[in-house]
Order: C-alpha cells, then sequence, then structure tokens
C-alpha cells in the first residue's frame, strides 16, 4: 500500500512562545525528521501542507516570517498545499485529488498542532477513506483555556486526541512503530 506521510503546519509561526504559551513534546520535530527519512527510504510520497492563517495577528499569516517552514520539512517533497482552514483535505491543491491520482490508500498524520489541524486532517482523511496512520509522538500541541477557567494542558489535550482516533477513525502509533512499518510496507 502506498501511504503518504502528512507534514502538517511545521511552521517557523509556531516557535512564538508568547503567542501560543506553553507548547507539548519538544521532540516533535526530531521526530518528525526520522518519519521523513524512514518515508524517503521506503519510496513513499511526503506532502507537506502549510496554514497560511487568515487570523489577524497570527504568526501564521501568509508572508510573514512565521509562516516559512521549520528546517526539518525544508526540503523535497511530493506535494506542497497550502490551506487556510483546520483539514489538509481543504487546501490547495486538492489533497484528496492528488492521493487518488498517485494511488495512495494510507496516510500517516504528523505535525503541529496535535488537537487542531493534526485531528482535523486525520478525521477527515479517515472518514474519505484513507487507512490512518496518526504518529501521536510526532505531533506538538499548547495549552488551551478551558470554558470555565481552567487550562486544559497540551497533553491533555493529546491524550483526548489520541483516544478518538483509535476509537474509531485509525491506528495511533509512534515514531519508532510508523519508521518500521512502512520499512516493512515497501518491501512486501
Amino acid at each position: 500500500m502506498r501511504r503518504a506521510l502528512l507534514l502538517v503546519d511545521v511552521q517557523q509561526g509556531f516557535n512564538d512562545v508568547e503567542y501560543w504559551g506553553h507548547r507539548s513534546n519538544p521532540a516533535c520535530e526530531r521526530n518528525i525528521a526520522a518519519l521523513i527519512d524512514a518515508w524517503q527510504a521506503a519510496g513513499q510520497p511526503i506532502v507537506r501542507v502549510v496554514h497560511d492563517s487568515l487570523t489577524p495577528g497570527s504568526p501564521l499569516a501568509a508572508a510573514t516570517p512565521g509562516n516559512d517552514v521549520k528546517e526539518v520539512v525544508a526540503g523535497p517533497v511530493d506535494l506542497e498545499v497550502r490551506k487556510s482552514v483546520h483539514s489538509s483535505f481543504h487546501g490547495t491543491p486538492d489533497l484528496h485529488g492528488w492521493l487518488q491520482d498517485h494511488d495512495v490508500a494510507g496516510i500517516a498524520v504528523c505535525g503541529i498542532t496535535t488537537n487542531m489541524c493534526c485531528e482535523t486532517t486525520a478525521r477527515i482523511g479517515s472518514d474519505l477513506g484513507y487507512d490512518l496512520w496518526f504518529v501521536l509522538d510526532a505531533t506538538a500541541g499548547y495549552d488551551l483555556p478551558g470554558l470555565d477557567g481552567s487550562t486544559a494542558t497540551a497533553a491533555q489535550l493529546a491524550r483526548s486526541t489520541a483516544a478518538i482516533i483509535a476509537a474509531d477513525f485509525g491506528r495511533v502509533l509512534d515514531t519508532e512503530t510508523a519508521c518500521a512499518s512502512v520499512s516493512v510496507a515497501s518491501t512486501v
């Protein structure tokens, strides 16, 4: 099975601690690098997704330094999708169409943020019929304020995302398992 690695919103603007606050998983980028290496070695497609935020003052706004991708994902890819919404399947060019045209039946989602664009992309991808891998330790997120004044930590949100994805959308994996699995799949 051809399985595309989706590198979701791995952008410089997510380094803005004043804007985003506390971030989870400092190993996210290292794990993404390992996934890229494994996908390249297996000859599987890699898709980079870039968020062009329309939110005033966002560090991810188009034509700002924060919109640039981080070095870890700056290399050559098979497709780059630009979007201004949460799902990578609602960007330009059409991700679903490209995957279909290239006989890709599976996707592996990683990137930033776990419970926003990564989770939304995973859910939509699953609903479109793709065999989904969600590589949890290759995602990162941020604490969010709760409606009651409490804080939902990034770790809590990641656990929630993992539970939701695993319950009905696809398989939640770690980087080591995903790398080993894509290598095995490419030799079968």
